[in-house]
């Protein structure tokens, strides 16, 4: 008897639609227009790559940016960055930016009624090894309100950019955290309608990676590329 290929959706299926009523700023951002396709050229297989000669070894460490020690949950977060081969793939620039764990950002436009930790200013980087790896220590963000609907909450999350040697390799997409209650209702979280794709937005609990009496950890691999696609903000 013939085996059966199950049904996989193609990867442009797993990721958001442009216009997602729930997702309130959706409404005014999507476009109105067919979208214009435009074909690859040798510039966007090797575009420019940035930040090699500006990544310092401290920026992945977010605790130890400043002089004093930030307030909240120290965690470790890591994992790799593949290709639609499960292929690691090397010298990706990853940038990390989060709330502090208050759930504030440190940022002059966040007025949200929560304290400003002086000692966390909440972004990172981090360039991937020749296994594709990347690591950050940093704090467990806060929750924090951002009014797109009736108390409306944001889950606890990471914002992730990627660059890499081309602009096929570019991405911005966000981390959440497992057994988060709130993630069923956040209209960022949910526009991903495809749930094997949606629950690749949410980080793995690493044992072995926590630090003894220190640091938990959180493993998130990020694909670029194919079926297995991290869903992104910035494209469809």
């Amino acid at each position: 008897m013939p085996s059966v290929t199950p049904y996989r959706r193609p990867y442009w299926d797993t990721q958001p639609e442009y216009l997602f009523p729930k997702y309130a700023s959706t409404v005014k951002r999507a476009p109105t227009q067919p979208l214009v396709v435009l074909p690859h050229t040798l510039s966007e297989v090797t575009a420019p790559v940035f930040g090699y000669d500006e990544v310092k070894p401290g920026d992945s460490d977010l605790t130890k940016q400043h002089k004093g020690e930030p307030v909240g949950e120290r965690i470790v977060v890591s994992g790799r960055v593949l290709d639609e081969n499960s292929r690691p793939v090397p010298n990706i620039l990853v940038e990390i930016w989060q709330a502090n764990a208050a759930g504030r950002y440190n940022h002059r436009v966040d007025q949200h009624d929560a304290p400003l930790d002086p000692n966390f200013t909440g972004a990172g980087r981090f360039l991937t090894d020749k296994d594709g790896r990347y690591r950050f220590m940093t704090i467990r963000p806060g929750e924090y309100p951002w009014r797109n609907h009736y108390n409306a909450w944001r889950p606890a999350h990471i914002h992730f950019s990627l660059f890499g040697q081309g602009i096929v390799q570019r991405l911005v997409t966000q981390m959440y955290f497992p057994g988060d209650p709130l993630l069923d209702y956040d209209p960022m979280f949910t526009c991903v309608a495809d749930e094997s794709a949606r629950n690749r937005l949410i980080s793995i609990f690493d044992w072995e990676n926590t630090i003894p009496e220190y640091a938990l950890a959180y493993r998130f691999d990020i694909v670029l590329r194919g079926r297995e696609q991290m869903p992104t903000e910035n494209v469809r």
